[in-house]
């Protein structure tokens, strides 16, 4: 049985990690979200993805350390996309929306913070304790210190305690906090709105947010501008890149193509 459940609806994508008992990642599921993100990249009809956990207790606690007992190498080959097949996965251009519906913690915690949004339920929980098991959460290392203060970013690395939803939503690694009852409703309204705008809009603005992380403004902006860029490159050239334009004059909604 896999690891992963799909459930497809219009433009959205819904995948949930579903390996009982605390659906932890080993090699072979990260691979399988590898080619499940991978091919939500490259579905023309496929515009938001919502990830989140099977069951009401985990999220998701990382890597599998009883997988590693038997012989997974925590160096081993991920797939594409690398851990959980989001957080290093090439030209993700469309949103993607974490609902964290329990114990997110170590590498589950850095695969929340692959998404764009994310809701959590109140009940949520989170932790990087990698320090507990002799090892680094190597991509909370890289995206912490640069998203929270780093005296706060530090004290959650260093020490591996755990933090509630209130605490995260107010660092800001949580944008909305929801009843668990609500929570996955809440996650297919916003998927909802984003579904409904401009998809060649959204590849722009997250190819512009990456290239731009480690760059001089004054860079950055003359790549855009210069079209460097080949989402925005394709934006300014393409049929929505007037579409919103003649609408607004039009006194009508916008109708998106993609295209």
């Amino acid at each position: 049985m896999s690891p992963i459940k799909t459930r497809r609806d219009g433009g959205i994508l819904e995948v949930t990690l579903d390996r009982p008992k605390a659906n932890a990642i080993d090699l072979a599921t990260s691979r399988i979200m590898g080619e499940t993100f991978a091919a939500f990249r490259d579905d023309p009809d496929l515009r938001v993805c919502i990830i989140t956990g099977a069951g009401e207790k985990f999220f998701c606690p990382g890597w599998d350390l009883k997988g590693a007992a038997d012989g997974d190498a925590v160096d081993g080959d991920y797939g594409v996309g690398g851990f959980g097949g989001l957080q290093e996965l090439r030209d993700l251009n469309k949103p993607v929306i974490a609902a964290v519906n329990g114990i997110c913690c170590g590498g589950g915690l850095e695969w929340a913070l692959s998404a764009d949004i994310i809701l959590a339920a109140d009940h949520a929980t989170f932790a990087l304790p990698e320090i507990r098991s002799g090892t680094v959460a190597d991509a909370a290392s890289v995206k912490l210190p640069k998203r929270i203060p780093y005296h706060i970013a530090m004290e959650l690395l260093l020490t591996g305690r755990w933090f509630d939803a209130d605490e995260a939503k107010g660092w800001g690694i949580v944008n909305h906090i929801h009843p668990a009852s609500a929570l996955m409703d809440q996650a297919w309204e916003m998927a909802r709105l984003l579904a409904s705008g401009p998809p060649l809009v959204y590849a722009a603005i997250k190819e512009i947010v990456r290239d731009a992380e480690d760059s001089k403004f004054q860079d950055a902006m003359n790549r855009i501008t210069q079209r460097q860029l080949s989402s925005v490159d394709i934006l300014y050239g393409s049929e929505d890149g007037l579409e919103g334009a003649r609408a607004f004059a039009e006194k009508r909604d916008p109708v998106w193509k993609g295209r």
